[in-house]
């Protein structure tokens, strides 16, 4: 990434000590460090974001090939795309499925009142 060397740092840390002074200079380097961390903490979340996409991508494409051949002689590749989204889909809704149930009784209780 960066190709720096200990005597690089040094003079850096140095010329730090100088300019800020032995007051500021371990704040200034707490700033630093958190600076560092929050771009690699971006860096890092935008990568995931990116590779999500990328396989969802995959997928949706692997999908319309497995649609073009009416779900019939699909390769394994194509078998396991639609296995994931198949997957995927079930997980959505049973986590949809207790939010209905729970708003399925108070509009019975509702009407029932009524």
């Amino acid at each position: 990434m960066l190709d720096i060397g200990f005597w690089e740092l040094a003079l850096i840390g140095v010329l730090a000590l100088l300019v800020l002074g032995p007051e500021r200079l371990p704040t200034a380097i707490r700033s630093v460090g958190q600076l560092v961390r929050s771009v690699k903490q971006t860096a890092n979340n935008l990568k995931s974001e990116f590779n999500h996409e990328l396989r969802v991508s995959e997928l949706h494409e692997q999908l319309k090939q497995a649609e073009a051949k009416g779900m019939q002689n699909l390769t394994s590749a194509e078998k396991k795309a639609v296995e994931e989204l198949e997957e995927a889909a079930r997980s959505v809704n049973s986590t949809l499925k207790p939010e209905n149930q729970e708003t399925k009784p108070e509009s019975n209780s509702k009407e029932s009142k009524e």
